[in-house]
């Protein structure tokens, strides 16, 4: 309805000969204004030198005029916001394009020919996933969801530091579990990975090599070897959440490549870099940051900021027309250094959107968790998903604001009632398959020609009003890249929908009737499973 009141507006202005303006066509803040509003008139006044009343009532006019089957009355308030009521018939008719687009149904054009790369996860191969990681995991999936629903070509990225001190304390950690499992005399290394999959690691090792490895020098085999063997578990575990990359890009590749040197090089070049206390120095300052960074320490060896700067530089030669980075709260500091100096490279830091979300604590009664673990100590997300299932972990880690702190409520996550907003919503589809199978057995089959007028209720009025908003708030989501926009939409429709059950039979002994709400019955399962299958959570037929 949004879209045919634009064009209504749009088309009336062309008739008016007044100037091309951007029509904004909203829901009134207050439903008994109306089911629609817009400040066109006050936008106008200026550009024609008249008052927005006038004009409001002009524009007023002509929509009621020329739109009737549109347009049931209008209003002028305050200084010329346009009150609009959409005919009821009008609102009804448009179930059935929901119905003939279908699994379509939500989805638009606005990234067509657009490329998008979105990089989540990216957590460094030294432990297995934790739960902190599942929150970015699924963020970073979904508004990859959101992007292709709005017509991006998207590709997910797992970007990962296999270089530097993290990875040498990882095969260091390896090698001297290796050492004690064929009795010697070893000294576990200060701040290494510790951890029942370290030793797991190191036995299958030993398994393999016997102690032909006991003389090694260094501890490249070991390292290798625990990356291997923790990311083969990485991706298992992401595996069992829907998630899948099209590309996993690691550290070593930047080093290999000579793109690290480059970076270095040209920010010489530009006089971006100095020497200080035996250390390298980025003119962060220069580039509006509040004070300048080391991007290679007095030892020789590059902060996290360097490689992420030549990683970024990789990312814009790789000709992406949008770039999305979900990262956890850690990256705070450090992101808005690196992006200054991509633009100081020469890219377009506007073409990245930077995600940052916040910590998850899981709890229950109020109470951290805690869950044992055989991993080390922290709670991993494979724990998690054998706690309370895939579903439920994708829809709590997004149903919450990204910038807010998670508390999993993990009696919440088990509780299999209508407190579980995951049951509420599967259980609302599952319902409205469930009278769909029974209106077809007792013979009731949909038409196109089916008359709508029956659908007069004011309870039923609002719920297709709200059940077509649907492809907004797709848009919504994907202009503010917020995931839980979806979430909240869709626990408010089956709200509406439960609510309109429980007074309202569906199958009547009247035919017209039953046929009418029969198609609102029918749209309402498309809207709930398109969002769902958005969100990467199962729609069940039955529950």
């Amino acid at each position: 309805m949004k879209n045919a009141l634009s064009s209504a507006l749009r088309e009336i202005l062309t008739t008016l000969n007044y100037p091309e303006t951007k029509i904004v066509v909203q829901l009134p803040k207050n439903p008994n204004h109306g089911d629609f509003a817009t400040n066109l008139a006050l936008q106008l006044g200026g550009q024609l030198g008249k008052s927005p009343r006038d004009i409001a009532q002009i524009l007023a006019d002509k929509l009621k005029s020329d739109y009737p089957n549109l347009v049931d009355s209008t209003d002028i308030a305050g200084p010329g916001f346009i009150n609009i009521s959409i005919n009821k018939n009008a609102i009804v008719s448009q179930l059935l394009s929901v119905l003939t687009l279908n699994k379509e149904y939500g989805k638009s054009n606005f990234g067509k020919g657009k490329t998008a790369q979105v990089e989540f996860v990216s957590a460094n191969p030294t432990g297995p996933l934790t739960v902190g990681h599942g929150r970015g995991a699924i963020l970073g999936d979904v508004i990859s969801s959101i992007l292709e629903w709005n017509g991006y070509e998207v590709e997910r990225e797992y970007y990962y530091n296999n270089a530097g001190r993290q990875m040498h304390r990882l095969g260091e950690s390896v090698k001297s579990r290796y050492l004690e499992l064929l009795g010697e005399n070893t000294e576990f290394p200060e701040e290494g990975y510790e951890g029942e999959y370290i030793i797991e690691i190191a036995q299958s090792l030993l398994d393999k090599n016997g102690d032909s490895l006991i003389d090694t020098a260094d501890n490249k085999v070991f390292k290798e070897a625990a990356e291997s063997n923790i990311f083969l578990n990485i991706k298992k575990t992401l595996a069992r959440i829907g998630l899948k990359f099209d590309t996993f890009f690691n550290e070593n590749s930047l080093y290999d490549s000579g793109a690290i040197d480059e970076v270095v090089k040209t920010l010489r070049q530009k006089n971006l870099i100095y020497e200080k206390e035996g250390a390298t120095w980025f003119k962060a300052t220069e580039a509006g940051r509040d004070q300048d960074r080391v991007i290679i320490k007095s030892s020789g060896e590059p902060t996290y900021r360097l490689p992420d700067i030549a990683y970024h530089q990789n990312k814009f030669n790789r000709g992406y027309d949008l770039m999305v980075d979900v990262l956890g709260a850690d990256h705070m500091d450090a992101y808005p250094d690196v992006l200054a100096a991509v633009e100081q490279l020469g890219c377009d830091s506007k073409k990245v959107n930077v995600i940052i979300h916040q910590f998850v604590t899981l709890t229950e009664d109020g109470e951290p968790v805690k869950m044992s673990t055989r991993k080390a100590n922290y709670i991993t997300l494979d724990e998690l998903i054998d706690e309370v299932g895939q579903d439920v972990v994708r829809y709590f880690f997004i149903m919450r604001g990204i910038n807010t702190h998670l508390n999993f409520d993990m009696a919440l996550a088990k509780d299999e009632s209508d407190e579980n907003p995951v049951f509420y919503l599967q259980y609302a589809h599952a319902r409205l398959c469930n009278i769909l199978k029974h209106a077809e057995g007792q013979g009731h089959n949909f038409k196109k020609n089916t008359d709508l007028s029956p659908l007069s209720l004011d309870s039923e009025i609002q719920l297709v009003k709200f059940l077509l908003e649907f492809p907004n708030v797709i848009e919504k989501a994907k202009d503010n890249l917020e995931p839980q926009t979806i979430a909240t939409y869709l626990q408010s429709l089956a709200g509406m929908f439960h609510k309109y059950y429980a007074k309202e039979r569906v199958v009547t002994d009247d035919k017209v009737k039953t046929s009418a709400r029969l198609i609102l019955v029918k749209a309402l399962q498309i809207v709930l499973a398109n969002g769902l299958s958005l969100l990467g959570i199962q729609a069940p037929e039955r529950m």
